[in-house]
């Protein structure tokens, strides 16, 4: 997909002075003239950025304007390694919230709703974007944070909160407090946005129905702002991207070239407006796709992308076969009787690599033993290996009131 006239003004101006205002850049582009870049050739030959560039720049060496004009920073939720600190200027912060009020009114949520934020506050970007976009749309906000699921309940209950916003993974703990508490009747919720996890179609079916919710896939990184540069609509389940704010590619992961729109590849984002940190052809890992012709919402001004099916980081390597967390999912869509949670352990015993695919279901004895046959041969027909397949009950898997992890490799 090429740049339109209106971002490729916004490059063009960026460029002008982007050496100048940026040591990062100076250094990093030292061998282009950014004012000869005119043509999406051209842009393509620039190199891509990636986290461990930012990591270098630690603590503001990425920074493209003077201290004086840094309102505020926030930093990835990685925990491991040298942590990206990305510093945000009052335009930054005033754009953000222009962008995350566009995803609410996107999802259909108004003034008139009352929006609970369980997103952590701090370092990481979650709690207060969500909070700034909702007060920049003119709904209340009520920033709980995460965690404290009682006081998260009498506050849903009590408030009539309609709107919750949260990882797919505290969503679900929640709503499993709900039914087991009995008291689905009290509770107002019509919206659910969620972000900062993939999640599956089965786990989806779950959070929607014992919610009683509409779900939005809501989209965004610290690195780019943080979330709110796409959300779906209420009409399709493809994501609008704000490209007024940032310009998307999605490239072959392996030799980073554009690939056919409509196919899969990596995501790499431009920012067009940004001024405490512009990134330029950003690598974020994550894996989607163009989603080609008009959605019946009406708004065709933005491009759409594909809910992110997983991320080039998250592949596992088991007896010569690549897994991504979705192939997992996707196996679990295949098999009556298994719930949405599930956990991979990967160890090596005895010379041989073992996956062992633990599952929630409410099946036991004999009817367990069919449910677990069934997932093996349909990860067998998929993937080409035999898993050991365990049936575990529902609720036994950890829930988290962040992001879940389900992905163990026991191997190094």
């Amino acid at each position: 997909m090429d740049m339109s006239q209106e971002q490729w003004a916004r490059v063009t101006a960026q460029f002008a002075t982007l050496k100048e205002r940026s040591p990062f850049y100076a250094k990093k582009f030292a061998d282009f003239d950014l004012t000869e870049i005119k043509t999406m050739e051209d842009f393509r030959k620039l190199p891509f950025t990636d986290k461990g560039d930012l990591r270098d720049a630690y603590p503001l060496g990425i920074a493209a304007v003077p201290p004086e004009k840094i309102v505020r920073i926030h930093s990835s939720s990685g925990t491991t390694g040298t942590p990206v600190i990305i510093p945000y200027t009052q335009k930054d912060v005033d754009d953000w919230a222009t962008m995350f009020a566009r995803c609410y009114e996107y999802a259909g949520i108004t003034p008139e709703d009352r929006v609970q934020i369980t997103p952590g506050y701090g370092l990481w970007t979650a709690g207060i974007g969500f909070q700034v976009g909702c007060e920049k749309l003119g709904a209340m906000a009520i920033p709980m944070g995460p965690g404290n699921t009682d006081k998260q309940l009498q506050m849903m209950q009590d408030l009539g909160s309609t709107v919750l916003c949260a990882t797919s993974s505290y969503a679900l703990l929640l709503a499993e407090e709900i039914a087991k508490r009995g008291i689905g009747d009290k509770v107002k919720l019509r919206k659910g946005v969620i972000g900062s996890e993939r999640w599956g179609d089965k786990m989806r079916a779950r959070i929607a129905n014992e919610l009683g919710v509409e779900l939005y896939d809501i989209y965004g990184l610290t690195e780019i702002y943080g979330p709110g540069i796409g959300i779906n609509c209420q009409a399709d389940s493809a994501m609008h991207i704000w490209s007024d704010f940032v310009f998307v590619e999605i490239v072959d992961p392996k030799t980073g070239e554009p690939v056919p729109d409509g196919e899969e590849g990596e995501i790499v984002l431009t920012t067009l407006q940004k001024e405490g940190a512009p990134l330029i052809r950003f690598r974020t890992h994550d894996l989607s796709r163009f989603v080609q012709g008009d959605c019946p919402c009406g708004h065709n001004e933005h491009p759409r992308i594909d809910i992110i099916t997983g991320r080039t980081d998250d592949m596992v390597k088991v007896k010569g076969v690549n897994m991504f967390p979705a192939q997992f999912e996707e196996i679990l869509a295949f098999v009556d009787g298994a719930s949405s949670e599930y956990q991979i352990m990967i160890d090596h015993l005895n010379g041989r690599d073992i996956l062992t695919f633990f599952f929630e279901t409410e099946a036991t004895g004999e009817e367990k033993e069919k449910v677990q046959k069934q997932l093996a041969a349909v990860f067998k027909a998929k993937l080409g290996m035999t898993p050991e397949a365990k049936g575990v009950a529902i609720g036994e898997l950890p829930r988290s009131e962040k992001k879940t992890k389900r992905i163990f490799d026991n191997r190094y």
